[in-house]
């Protein structure tokens, strides 16, 4: 038997979200704002340890959706409607009282790793706020996500050789049109950047231009997913929260290689990431899992 919300036709589910939101935006004053995002590489996990942490009697996830894209996407549409995402003050207050722990928000958005305005963007409406980031191998990030926007139909490029030759091209000026004009979208930015996604450190520097380093922890995707029980605990003292309840360690929205390895290719593209891994080392405080 289907569950109810599997019954619910697509038409009306876009109308109770949006009644939802219109109430959200109506009731924004008495929401929370979230104390930590969780960002990073695109195919990385997020989706995993948000719903890891999403088991935390004491962590709130958002309301709708995990990822709101609110810093980099949808900046325009205003901090009433950012607040709109998240549960009630009285939530939280009732959360307070079955755990002795003050409650956080939280939500988890990729994109805000890159795009070049959104740490300046939250660094200034959340103050205080805290970073989690997660990375992984860099070439087998890059060769996912490609399978991931092929999949979804984001990607014409179905060879993945030539959807990465051809990212030069289609990214040139597009970090200037959006650090110029703030509601400039760029869809090969988002979708397409394959390896600029996974030179993790350019953007972990850059980010720490308006966010102290010790508000950032860098995650290693392979750690958590082989050994999640750690990495976890270290998270946990990261956000000052003790570990409670039985949380399940899943891997989700993973997605099988089926294409050959191109070994030329990924002999380029290592070559290439080589600095940038040494680099993170210092971030991750040990050598990155796909160099041991």
């Amino acid at each position: 038997m289907k569950l109810l919300a599997e019954r619910v036709p697509a038409p009306v589910k876009r109308l109770i979200h949006t009644g939802s939101r219109t109430y959200g935006r109506l009731t924004a004053s008495g929401r929370l704002l979230p104390g930590f995002l969780v960002s990073g590489g695109q195919r990385c996990g997020t989706t995993s340890l948000y719903r890891l942490l999403s088991s935390h009697p004491a962590i709130l996830k958002p309301i709708f959706h995990k990822g709101i894209h609110y810093f980099d996407t949808g900046y325009h549409n205003g901090i009433t409607w950012y607040r709109a995402h998240f549960p009630t003050r009285a939530t939280a207050q009732r959360v307070g009282e079955q755990t002795g722990l003050a409650a956080q928000a939280f939500e988890s958005s990729p994109y805000y790793l890159y795009h070049p305005l959104a740490a300046e963007r939250f660094s200034r409406d959340l103050p205080g706020v805290k970073l989690i980031v997660l990375v992984r191998d860099p070439v087998e990030r890059a060769r996912s996500q490609h399978a991931h926007e092929v999949a979804r139909g984001f990607e014409d490029i179905t060879d993945f050789r030539r959807a990465v030759e051809a990212e030069e091209k289609r990214l040139d000026g597009e970090i200037d049109l959006l650090q110029r004009d703030p509601r400039h979208y760029s869809f090969s930015h988002q979708h397409h950047a394959y390896t600029l996604r996974g030179q993790y450190t350019d953007h972990l520097e850059r980010i720490c231009r308006v966010i102290a380093p010790e508000r950032i922890l860098v995650v290693d995707s392979g750690d958590f997913f082989t050994d999640p029980e750690p990495v976890y605990d270290r998270i946990l003292r990261f956000l000052g929260l003790p570990w409670l309840g039985d949380p399940v360690f899943a891997q989700h929205n993973a997605r099988p290689r089926k294409a050959p390895t191109d070994t030329a290719l990924e002999t380029r593209l290592r070559k290439h990431f080589a600095p940038y891994d040494e680099r993170l080392a210092e971030w991750l405080g040990t050598t990155p899992s796909w160099h041991r």
